[in-house]
């Protein structure tokens, strides 16, 4: 099984203790967010994991306990985006702080375990096309050596994020636009020797030298490995997701870069509270298990063909 950290929230930025913590014990514990009561344990046994998807805007405080991960096979979708602090309000300056950890993960890991994501892309008087073009080339060129592709997706109008996002003039991206940044950006990248793929987009680019991407990819993973998979497409993705099956061990309101972009916070009152009530050393990432919860341990089994199946109430954890 492939796990996911995390779709839901940034753990290398501010749960890398928590993270690392969970892998030496050897399971965790994550809440279903639409049933909150029940629990499952997640097995972290390197015999089950057949691999780790790691998201986040700032790696660095990973970057000095990688070693712990020599037993996993494991790649970063790393974003980088050209936004202000008015978009991304947490994050570290980028020259000073994000693209140096960019260059230092590609340095201990290999170009092809990191995935550049530019995105969401967002328009706005501020943020214009020529805005984008401009510094995707310059990112390009920082980039160049530390990354093969370029994954890009386009702002979605989630409910929850609409008051936010409206409050800084953006708007949604229409198919025209879609084009034209695409076409740029597949050319940009071209001539720094990185491909450009796109994440959970219907629109079809395939034209302009740009295909849809598969974020958890099972291909990356069978290349960083050296095995094979045999697991499908994650039924729970959105049609035009790529991506095959995972278990993400995130949770929602526990992200502290305060993108006004972000579906997984639902409100900044939400988030404090549950970031006051993590616990580093605790099987959840955010709270603790309670009387009425209920803890059933998640059916594993490794996807890698060359290797028996196995389930988790008979792994060791």
């Amino acid at each position: 099984m492939i796990i996911s950290a995390s779709r839901r929230t940034d753990i290398p930025s501010y749960y890398s203790e928590w993270f690392f913590n969970r892998i030496k014990a050897g399971y965790v514990y994550v809440r279903n967010p639409m049933n909150p009561h029940r629990i499952s344990k997640v097995s972290l046994s390197p015999d089950l994991v057949d691999g780790i998807v790691f998201w986040t805007k700032n790696p660095a405080p990973m970057l000095e306990r990688l070693e712990e991960l020599r037993d996993y096979t494991y790649y970063f979708q790393f974003t980088l985006n050209p936004y202000g602090a008015d978009v991304e309000k947490n994050l570290p300056s980028k020259d000073d702080v994000v693209i140096p950890a960019f260059r230092r993960l590609c340095d201990l890991i290999g170009k092809e375990r990191v995935v550049w994501r530019y995105d969401p892309i967002l328009l706005s008087e501020k943020y214009t096309i020529q805005y984008h073009i401009r510094h995707f080339r310059r990112l390009c060129g920082e980039l160049a050596d530390c990354t093969e592709k370029c994954t890009i997706s386009f702002i979605d109008m989630y409910r929850n994020i609409r008051r936010s996002i409206s409050a800084l003039g953006i708007g949604g991206v229409s198919e025209d636009q879609m084009e034209e940044l695409a076409e740029a950006f597949s050319e940009i990248a071209k001539e720094h020797g990185i491909y450009i793929d796109t994440c959970a987009e219907e629109a079809d680019l395939g034209r302009l030298g740009v295909e849809h991407a598969a974020c958890i990819d099972r291909r990356r993973l069978d290349r960083i490995g050296g095995y094979k998979l045999d697991i499908k497409k994650d039924p729970n993705q959105r049609t035009a997701c790529g991506c095959v099956s995972s278990i993400d061990i995130g949770a929602y309101n526990t992200c502290r870069n305060g993108c006004v972009y972000c579906y997984a916070n639902f409100n900044r009152t939400i988030v404090l509270d549950c970031c006051s009530r993590h616990d580093p050393s605790a099987p959840l990432l955010c709270g603790q298990v309670c009387a009425e919860d209920i803890i059933k341990p998640r059916e594993m089994k490794t996807c890698r063909d060359d290797q028996l199946s196995l389930d988790i109430s008979s792994a060791q954890i």
